[in-house]
């Protein structure tokens, strides 16, 4: 990597979503040292000044604390999928209009001429968990990250699995049912239908209808509250979400063999009921010579996990490490 330097100790991570934008002082063992946090403010300004406009105020508000500060570069996760090698947004949803195609590597290097790195969320996210997380010193795992869709991401001998041109990792559509319901992808039956947190309030604003009952105001954090006080609506649908959990990740642990599942997201938060019932769906789904000593663990928690493990790229990607994984 052009401009790495062993002897630099800090970074900025920069986590960008639909919503917010973090950025962040990270150090190379994951501490956040000093943080600035802007709205997306999608669809009224352009995201990539928002990002600048992020990055120059963090840069500001640390130089002015200590000049001179040494920086290895600029990590970047974010939402939508990513051109890897090109730095480049490859496709996005319309939470961020407009995005798909931005050049973010290179517009980023030529702004704050410093080495730049992008990924997607997911896969920053596995990188906070190997660092800090459920994936320490373990050199196989899987993320799966439960929000508004269902993300993924996959380390395979301490590496992460880019694919092509960095889609490896869309574990959300792989399908759980092939006789279920359309995807927005194009497919049918994806464990995003079933998994995310939209779809969890869709299905269960459906089942309210149904009943004549009103399903204002429900989102999926109500239909998790609903479940543990006991709601016979809301359990249904909860172990129908367990069953397409369990189903993926025992396909997810059958093709990859892997020491960790890794659960995240605002889903994951739903705690001890929903990894109680993904493990009994798993064991009962995976072949006990594949499941032996396989864990399946709640991810590193903290809003700034994105944050930290774009920052970490840094460190993850560096000429050394590379240099050793080919040996």
């Amino acid at each position: 990597m052009e401009g790495y330097d062993p002897h630099i100790e800090y970074a900025i991570g920069v986590d960008i979503g639909g919503t917010k934008i973090n950025a962040g002082l990270v150090s190379s063992q994951g501490d956040v040292l000093h943080t600035v946090s802007l709205s997306t403010l999608t669809g009224q300004t352009k995201t990539m000044d928002r990002i600048i406009l992020a990055i120059q105020t963090l840069m500001d508000e640390i130089t002015a604390q200590q000049a001179g500060i040494q920086l290895q570069g600029i990590g970047v996760g974010s939402a939508g999928q990513m051109d890897w090698e090109a730095g480049r947004v490859r496709s996005a949803s319309e939470l961020i209009p407009g995005y798909a195609g931005t050049a973010l590597k290179d517009l980023l290097q030529t702004q704050f001429q410093l080495p730049v790195i992008v990924d997607n969320d997911v896969n920053v996210l596995a990188i906070t968990e190997k660092y800090l997380g459920s994936g320490k010193e373990v050199k196989d795992f899987i993320c799966l990250a439960l929000g508004t869709g269902v993300g993924g991401a996959i380390v395979v001998d301490g590496h992460l699995v880019h694919g092509s041109w960095g889609g490896a990792g869309e574990l959300g559509h792989m399908s759980v049912d092939f006789k279920g319901p359309a995807c927005v992808c194009g497919g049918t039956g994806c464990l995003e239908q079933y998994a995310s947190g939209t779809s969890i309030a869709r299905r269960m604003r459906d089942k309210l209808l149904l009943h004549n009952q009103s399903p204002e105001n429900v989102d999926s954090r109500e239909v998790i509250a609903r479940w543990r006080a006991g709601d016979s609506l809301a359990t249904a649908l909860m172990e129908d979400t367990i069953a397409a959990l369990g189903s993926a990740i025992a396909s997810l642990i059958h093709i990859f063999n892997p020491k960790v599942i890794v659960i995240g997201g605002g889903v994951a938060e739903a705690g001890k009921l929903l990894f109680e019932g993904i493990r009994r769906e798993v064991k009962g789904r995976v072949m006990p010579s594949m499941l032996e000593n396989v864990r399946i663990e709640a991810a590193y928690y903290g809003n700034l996990c994105g944050m930290i493990g774009a920052g970490l790229q840094m460190w993850e990607y560096s000429p050394d490490k590379v240099k050793r994984a080919e040996l």
